[in-house]
């Protein structure tokens, strides 16, 4: 039997770090966002820089039925409005292989 595999969007957020003083003040707010999201938004979390740990931007990896839903949800985001966004990427990936596994 062959699985169906899950198109997952993929957000990579690159910050503006002239808007840095804006992260901590709306953090719990952002957090408490993607927990209310949490059966759409599948994982997230920050990136930085690797050989600094300097903050770079986040990522998001979101289950939804088309690209619009996905710009709809990141422009609810509590960081959205702060202008700490200073661009965003919306990718399309398809999950072929996990666990050591091929999945189709």
């Amino acid at each position: 039997m062959q699985r169906i595999v899950t198109v997952i969007y993929v957000l990579i957020f690159e910050d503006d770090e002239s808007h840095a003083d804006q992260r901590p003040l709306h953090m719990a707010e952002h957090l408490q966002f993607l927990a209310k999201n949490g059966d759409r938004v599948k994982a997230a979390g920050p990136l930085r820089e690797a050989a600094t740990s300097k903050p770079a931007g986040g990522m998001w990896l979101v289950e939804a039925d088309n690209p619009g839903q996905v710009q709809e949800l990141m422009e609810e985001d509590p960081f959205w409005a702060t202008g700490l966004r200073k661009s965003v990427r919306l990718l399309e990936w398809a999950q072929v292989f996990a666990d050591g596994k091929k999945l189709i």
